[in-house]
């Protein structure tokens, strides 16, 4: 069901943060949350974060981000919090109004005393929530974004979704100063992922490419849910790396993310990709997943 125009009317701008959060326990106004500046998230990023999609009022995929958060806190050695986090994230719609946008969710290590890089044993985690409302299927997906290569200078655990995003916001820079949108990141002459979404090549005949999962790249939640759609829609896919020369020769190109969901890659370093506009592959690949998400196809006419 899509919003009505006094729906439309009250939705804050995308991009606004929600009024309330969520902080140890406590929801709060956004101005009021503080957290230690001893805590362990500050002082060695040591934690973990999630984002679930939010449309027409509801989550897109929670259990499988839910799924991920605690892998990740497993693997950077944070106790999985004692919450309920499907309540949790329905009060954070409720409190802020959310109908469309994103509900992040961060997990540190806590504030357990002096800087020491081993710590206690275990952690009292700090876990905070925000809201942030945002259209999903925005301008970027109509219209496409521009790209630069960039160096993956990430640690070796990239399937973590960690705090660690110091590569990504670098490469983020980059690109806003050579005058495109995102980023490509490459090591040994292979593609690993966008600046912050995975990256996805259909090739001149036809064929979508993602790279494989391994400790090297995230596993997208959105990618994960295109594997299954596009498989029963009767697409050919194929799981492998990809040197940056193939990206270059594609047919079409395109990002998968919670946050933009969706966006067509028109050039790479200046270069145009394909035609240089979204194609129909990438379309047919847009209305799939909208379809699922819940949203009216028929209203997007440049679909």
């Amino acid at each position: 069901m899509q919003q009505s125009e006094l729906e439309r009317s009250l939705t804050p701008p995308s991009g606004t943060i929600g009024d309330w959060v969520y902080l140890n326990g406590t929801f709060m106004p956004a101005a009021d949350a503080r957290v230690s500046v001893n805590d362990r998230g500050f002082l060695f990023a040591h934690a973990a974060y999630e984002v679930t999609a939010v449309y027409n009022g509801k989550l897109i995929d929670f259990e499988h981000h839910m799924a991920r958060l605690e892998r990740t806190l497993a693997g950077i050695e944070i106790a999985q919090p004692d919450l309920d986090f499907a309540a949790l994230h329905a009060e954070m719609m409720a409190r802020n109004g959310l109908r469309e946008g994103l509900i992040y969710v961060q997990v540190t290590a806590g504030d357990p005393g002096p800087r020491d890089y081993y710590g206690p044993e275990s952690f009292t985690p700090t876990v905070y929530m925000f809201a942030t409302h945002k259209a999903l299927i925005s301008d970027v997906a109509r219209d496409g974004l521009t790209a630069i290569s960039y160096a993956d200078t990430r640690w070796q655990r990239r399937d973590l979704k960690t705090t660690q995003l110091l590569t990504q916001t670098l490469a983020y820079r980059a690109a806003r100063r050579a005058g495109a949108d995102t980023a490509i990141l490459h090591e040994d002459g292979q593609i690993t992922e966008a600046a912050s979404a995975n990256l996805w090549i259909i090739t001149a005949e036809g064929t979508l490419v993602t790279r494989d999962l391994s400790s090297a790249l995230l596993p997208g939640i959105t990618r994960g849910r295109l594997l299954n759609l596009l498989g029963d829609d009767g697409l050919n896919i194929e799981e492998r790396p990809s040197p940056m020369d193939e990206l270059r020769a594609a047919r079409e190109a395109f990002t998968s993310s919670t946050g933009v969901v969706i966006a067509p890659v028109l050039s790479l370093d200046g270069v145009a990709i394909g035609s240089g506009a979204p194609g129909p592959i990438t379309r047919r690949v847009q209305s799939a997943y909208y379809r699922y998400i819940g949203a009216d196809v028929a209203k997007l006419d440049w679909l």
